[in-house]
């Protein structure tokens, strides 16, 4: 006698999972400065939660460093999988799950059934899922110079951009945008 098991997920699930990942640079590819983000853009804030939180079954994977830079009433960050990078193994924050290394980090957002798994910062973290995205959403901030924390070098050759959106400057964006798309080639 063959028994065959069915196991329905109580999510809709996907063995496929987006990887995705999203930024705000100024004109000299600087991120953040000194730990916060160097500009003050409400569009770009909106834009951030409506991509990432999606249809509520993504993830964000950030560094710690990212993490203790988001304010208390945000952390952690509603409707996703909270996945920060670590090297300590001690580390812990309520919301959050820890991964140690990057293959950690994509196993967590899979066993979730995560749609979408996009990858939030730091420079480091950027740094090592460059490779492993199919999707760079870029809000290019048109001032120079506002940071000390900047964007790894990214080689564009084997991507193509379309440009979504520009913003200009008013009195919720510090400055003017462009938001753009970055897909592999």
């Amino acid at each position: 006698m063959t028994i065959t098991l069915t196991y329905q997920h109580q999510f809709p699930y996907s063995d496929r999972m987006k990887m995705v990942m999203i930024v705000a640079m100024d004109e000299d590819c600087n991120i953040g400065s000194s730990g916060e983000l160097p500009w003050r853009l409400k569009s770009d804030m909106i834009r951030f939660k409506s991509l990432t939180e999606g249809d509520g079954f993504n993830s964000v994977i950030m560094g710690r460093k990212t993490w203790d830079s988001l304010p208390a009433d945000f952390t952690p960050l509603p409707d996703r999988t909270n996945i920060v990078m670590s090297r300590d193994t001690n580390w812990y924050a309520d919301g959050a799950v820890t991964a140690l290394y990057v293959g950690r980090a994509i196993e967590i957002a899979l066993a979730d059934g995560c749609d979408e798994c996009w990858v939030i910062g730091g420079s480091q973290i950027y740094e090592m899922f460059l490779e492993r995205v199919e999707e760079i959403h870029v809000t290019k901030v048109h001032v120079g110079g506002s940071g000390n924390v900047s964007f790894p070098v990214w080689n564009k050759i084997n991507w193509s951009e379309e440009v979504i959106e520009h913003v200009p400057e008013d009195a919720h964006n510090e400055h003017a945008t462009t938001y753009s798309v970055w897909t592999k080639n």
